[in-house]
């Protein structure tokens, strides 16, 4: 086998079919091809890696660039997409091989974490991968949001994606330096929401600063009003978009936004009646999962005070022991032994810790490491339970 790296336009006729077979219907539509190469540019900032066999690609991995939030500091982030292989090779371990591969590369090119979209998380979590949670699907009636005040600090703007798209993105960049687990992909690819995909985008401003968007799409009159990522920086910019949703009571029946784990819809306003759901089912839809690549390059990150000696074991990128620090209010990363409790952690059980998902006794208890109840008392102080909100979706 013989792996390499190919350019996005090389990756029409050796990544890209067997990717599509993995992920779409086939055989294929015949312009197919052709909506590939639109979507060609955008990806330039793409890492892809093959693996041939006899001059045939067997297996395919795509690594996208991205920055992304983790307890409050912004790190380069590998996104992972398009981990395919060709039906007649799989379970062969090329789909490991390439995938450990890729990794390596980006975490030697300073991406910090990573993060995917699994079509199996026990898959993923062989390599270090942590469940996040998946975005919530919040719907209601516009006609609910009747209650909502009127007069409202601020203002919103309304139009076609493409005309309003560097506002978004200016808000996207700022809740990525706000928000934990929070992710945005490289300037490229960003483009394709501005170019390619038919949105509608509002805006809300106040104080002379965007402070909400959502872009969405309408499925005909008295259908559904179908909204992306309700994005805010507070309750203002909340407020001031469900006020625009409300003036489409006579025109559509329900609308939905998605939302963040953390967030409550059913408190947004009195009498609201809303339905929360989040739909994870495989291979289609998997919630997220991120996993930490460099554990000393997370120094600086915010972290309660406690103190531990933990030894990561099974990992080619983390593995070794490892003394955390936070009583200075920031993670400090050292190598070797130090005095205190001991805890042993797979790549998976640490990088649950680090995103707030796991709490240290549930990853003994799911088997992630040896933790004893010293030792969980001081993770838990050095990693509290956070939230993670990764946002970008491929």
């Amino acid at each position: 086998m013989r792996i390499r790296r190919v350019d996005a336009e090389e990756r029409l006729t050796t990544a890209f079919p067997v990717a599509a077979y993995a992920f779409e219907s086939s055989p294929p539509a015949a312009d197919r091809l052709d909506r590939a190469r639109r979507y060609a540019p955008y990806n330039e900032d793409s890492i892809n890696l093959i693996a041939e066999v006899d001059g045939r690609t067997v297996a395919a991995v795509a690594g996208i660039p991205m920055r992304q939030n983790v307890r409050g500091v912004v790190h380069r982030m590998a996104g992972i997409a398009s981990v395919s292989t060709d039906p007649l090779a799989r379970r062969q371990g090329h789909a490991r091989t390439l995938l450990t591969r890729l990794l390596g590369d980006m975490r030697d090119d300073g991406h910090v974490v990573s993060a995917l979209y699994p079509f199996r998380p026990s898959f993923y979590e062989r390599f270090g991968y942590a469940g996040m949670p998946r975005a919530r699907r919040a719907s209601f009636a516009p006609a609910d949001l009747g209650r909502l005040p009127r007069d409202l600090p601020g203002e919103v703007e309304w139009g076609p994606v493409a005309d309003r798209y560097d506002d978004f993105r200016d808000l996207t960049l700022r809740l990525l330096g706000e928000r934990h687990g929070f992710a945005v992909f490289p300037e490229r690819r960003g483009h394709v929401l501005r170019d390619l995909e038919p949105r509608w985008l509002v805006t809300a401003r106040a104080g002379g600063e965007v402070v909400g968007a959502l872009t969405y799409r309408i499925e005909g009159y008295g259908g559904e009003l179908v909204g992306d990522d309700l994005l805010v920086t507070g309750p203002v910019g909340r407020m001031l978009l469900l006020r625009f949703l409300a003036r489409h009571v006579d025109q559509v029946s329900l609308a939905s936004v998605l939302v963040g784990a953390d967030d409550v819809p059913e408190l947004w306003v009195t009498d609201l009646a809303v339905r929360t759901e989040v739909d994870v089912s495989f291979p289609r839809r998997g919630a997220p999962m991120a996993r930490v690549l460099s554990l000393e390059a997370l120094a600086g990150v915010a972290a309660g005070p406690g103190r531990v000696a933990v030894e990561v074991v099974d990992d080619p990128f983390v593995a070794g022991r490892y003394v955390l620090d936070g009583h200075s209010g920031r993670l400090e990363v050292g190598r070797g032994d130090g005095p205190g409790p001991v805890a042993t952690l797979t790549a998976a059980g640490l990088s649950g810790l680090v995103y707030g998902v796991l709490d240290p006794v549930e990853a003994r208890l799911r088997g992630f490491g040896t933790v004893s109840d010293d030792a969980a008392a001081q993770l838990r102080l050095l990693f509290p339970r956070q939230i993670p909100y990764l946002f970008a979706d491929f």
